[in-house]
């Protein structure tokens, strides 16, 4: 609506309709006899009662011309509309940390049901989950890790209802495993090894029994057509996997480059190595077909299904296997140092070759989403600033401090000269080592290092030796020579990282440079000179919070849009780390919902972020499987604690050295009675409010540590969700909490 004919002179009875285009409204106008400047509005218009519902909040928006161009595109931002249109409440937990009496020792699809009638019960509106794809590489309890998957579009065997697969026609054939099941069970925590082998056991038995009627069933046929396109390339895989004992296929003695043709042949129904294959097709139809069967009993009590999209791609998966011009895979994605990761992330993903991906409209991406649509109504981008730039770590590197970020503007080595800062190329790019160095590492063992490791150079100095000068090849000599203490791989892992420059090539072959990240911590910064510490670090600055601002917003703008204007799900990103100043912005403009936590303040001037201060657009949450929960971030920290205590809480005098109901009650209600569009919470934060729920261990709690890049992914509930549905004095305080928040 606005002013002249062109746009409807504010007629509320004659409003200018657009027309939707995924997500997008559009409307084309001739302005070519208007007069400039143009005042006007967006609305919502009823189209059905015809009538004009309302104006969008705010001034005027004003047109003040178009130029003599033919044609003009004019992108206008988000509609203003107040920001109390709707908020939920929500439920963060993985799918393996269910408990039910009558699962497997871990969560299952058909769990769900039973946390969805809970959750409606408390007026909760959102399920968050974890990645719930197959990581199936090494059949041992490191695949426990969520976020390595070897298909992004594979869901997990581990999460198959084996009773329900076989229904009372095949019940028999898994009597046998009764007792090994309850057994399972009843552990305070996940045997991930023994439950999977159990199930595999189990399909085993059921597969050849269920095989015919599978085969011939017609909706089998339709899920098979529509997902074919990774279902025979992730059956072949997990075939060739088992066969050659490794997921690694440049290892494997056969099929290390994928074939299309080749491998449909091996698919074929009629082979003779089908049976290998189809088992893989088989469970994956009865994982589709329990969590399908979920997601509907959820979203027919209302109930939003949130998935969680993993930034990167497991390095011997699938995916990789059948596409690899997708990923540099010569690369390793991690992410900086922070607080909770101080060497900074490794995680061993290669990086995304957005210049391929972006060439065929990212089919890739909307394969993808697709695939995830058929459960989730959201989904959270894990590690949403890899869009803007990821954290490359070269592959000879076991640690994320040695990473630097990708793509980027680096320094160039005029930059140096310009700041009257000597080029030493040794001095800078190399490790830092002599005496006085290893002392202060090392104490007494100082001279065992240098016999061991190191190379004397003369003059004091010193250089690892050849086949031990990366931490790659320190790694590899410790797993064969084991040492007394562990704490020298870690020191020697830090003498490796004492640097200052990353050296690098640019596009054109030009040697460039990036900084170390907290270069100025390291104790070669420390033995340099004030004058170079001082130039230094103002080039340090630039490079990293000045120069790569703008280059960083036109890559996320280079996929944010097209990758959102490719699903309907509302999506959420992880906005948190090393944030550049233009995130923000991005997720504004491209509708993205940001995650605002407490603890985590991206204002580096504030020392906790509140509730209170969340934007409309985004989901605040007192924690994540990242972080320890409520209760045991409390007893981390006195002094974080106690200022917390005073400043957040606004309370006097010492803080109780335990986190009591009371305490944790009133951070979740800060949470609650806030503005954002979601205040999700994990099950965990949620039982700390009543102390006869709880946990008693509050250390028990905690479902990942991201600075152990070993972490074993196993935490289960502490009792069943038939115990939480009939805990009816919480119940009804969280309900009343949840009602008074507006929240349900």
């Amino acid at each position: 609506m606005g002013g002249f004919d062109d746009l409807g002179d504010w007629d509320d009875d004659q409003p200018i309709l657009m027309t939707k285009e995924g997500n997008w409204f559009s409307v084309p106008l001739n302005l070519a006899e208007t007069p400039f400047p143009i005042a006007y509005k967006y609305g919502v218009y009823n189209i059905e009662e015809k009538r004009l519902v309302r104006y969008e909040d705010g001034n005027n928006r004003i047109l003040s011309g178009i130029g003599k161009r033919l044609v003009s595109i004019l992108h206008d931002g988000f509609i203003h509309l107040p920001n109390n249109t709707f908020k939920g409440a929500g439920i963060a937990i993985p799918v393996f940390s269910l408990r039910t009496e009558t699962s497997y020792g871990i969560g299952e699809f058909t769990d769900l049901k039973g946390l969805v009638e809970w959750s409606n019960s408390v007026g909760l509106k959102l399920i968050q989950l974890l990645p719930i794809n197959d990581t199936t590489a090494t059949h041992t309890w490191t695949d426990s890790y969520p976020y390595a998957p070897i298909s992004v579009f594979a869901l997990h065997p581990v999460y198959l209802n084996i009773e329900k697969l076989a229904g009372e026609t095949h019940s028999e054939l898994i009597t046998a495993f009764k007792e090994k099941q309850a057994a399972l069970n009843a552990l305070a925590e996940i045997d991930y090894e023994a439950v999977l082998t159990q199930k595999w056991k189990a399909i085993g038995e059921l597969y050849p029994a269920m095989k015919k009627d599978w085969l011939t069933n017609k909706d089998y046929e339709i899920y098979y057509s529509q997902n074919k396109h990774w279902l025979i390339p992730y059956a072949a895989f997990c075939y060739l996997r088992d066969q050659n004992k490794t997921a690694d296929f440049s290892q494997w003695k056969n099929h290390s480059f994928y074939k299309a043709g080749v491998i449909e042949k091996l698919a074929d129904p009629a082979g003779k190595n089908f049976d290998w294959l189809g088992i893989h097709l088989f469970v994956q139809y009865q994982l589709h077909i329990q969590l399908k069967e979920a997601v509907e009993y959820a979203h027919a009590s209302g109930i939003v299904m949130k998935g969680d999209l993993p930034i990167g791609i497991y390095r011997n998966s699938s995916d990789a296997w059948v596409e690899p011009e997708l990923y540099n895979m010569g690369e390793q994605a991690g992410a900086p140092p922070d607080d909770f990761a101080v060497k900074g992330q490794n995680w061993g993903f290669p990086t995304y070759n957005w210049q391929r991906m972006q060439a065929d409209g990212f089919a890739w991406w909307k394969k993808r989403f697709a695939q995830m649509s058929l459960y989730f109504d959201a989904f959270r981008i894990d590690h949403i600033l890899g869009f803007f730039r990821i954290w490359s770590i070269p592959m000879d590197a076991v640690e994320g401090i040695l990473g630097h970020f990708s793509p980027c503007i680096p320094v160039y080595q005029n930059e140096f000269a310009e700041r009257s800062i000597w080029f030493d190329y040794d001095r800078y790019c190399f490790p830092f080592i002599n005496d006085g160095v290893l002392v202060e590492l090392f104490g007494e063992k100082a001279d065992e290092i240098k016999n061991t490791f190191l190379n004397h150079n003369g003059w004091g100095a010193y250089s690892f030796k050849e086949p031990l000068n990366t931490q790659r090849k320190l790694e590899a000599y410790f797993q064969e020579n084991p040492p007394q203490d562990n704490w020298i791989i870690l020191r020697l892992y830090d003498l490796l990282s004492n640097i200052i420059l990353i050296p690098d090539r640019d596009e054109s072959g030009q040697t460039v440079y990036h900084f170390r990240i907290s270069m100025d911590s390291t104790i070669s910064f420390r033995y340099l000179d004030d004058n170079t510490k001082r130039q230094l670090k103002e080039l340090y600055v630039n490079y990293f919070f000045k120069r790569q601002d703008d280059f960083w917003e036109k890559e996320a703008m280079q996929k944010l849009p097209a990758l959102k204007a490719a699903t309907r799900m509302l999506v959420c990103g992880e906005d948190l780390g090393m944030v550049p100043d233009c995130v923000p912005g991005v997720m504004q403009d491209t509708g993205l919902l940001s995650l605002e936590i407490q603890r985590m303040p991206k204002n580096p001037k504030r020392e906790f972020f509140h509730p209170s201060d969340a934007p409309y657009m985004s989901v605040v949450t007192p924690s994540t499987h990242d972080m320890s929960t409520i209760r045991g971030w409390w007893e981390e920290n006195a002094s974080n604690t106690q200022a917390f205590f005073e400043n957040e809480l606004g309370q006097w005098g010492e803080h109780p050295f335990y986190c009591e109901p009371w305490i944790n009650k009133a951070i979740i209600s800060q949470h609650m009675f806030r503005p954002a569009m979601w205040a999700i919470f994990q099950l965990q934060d949620l039982l700390g409010m009543d102390g006869a729920m709880r946990r008693e261990n509050s250390q028990e709690e905690r479902i990942n540590v991201p600075a152990n890049p070993k972490h074993y992914w196993r935490y289960r509930m502490h009792l069943s969700l038939y115990e939480l549905q009939n805990a009816t004095g919480f119940n009804a305080i969280l309900k009343e909490m949840v009602r008074n928040a507006g929240r349900n």
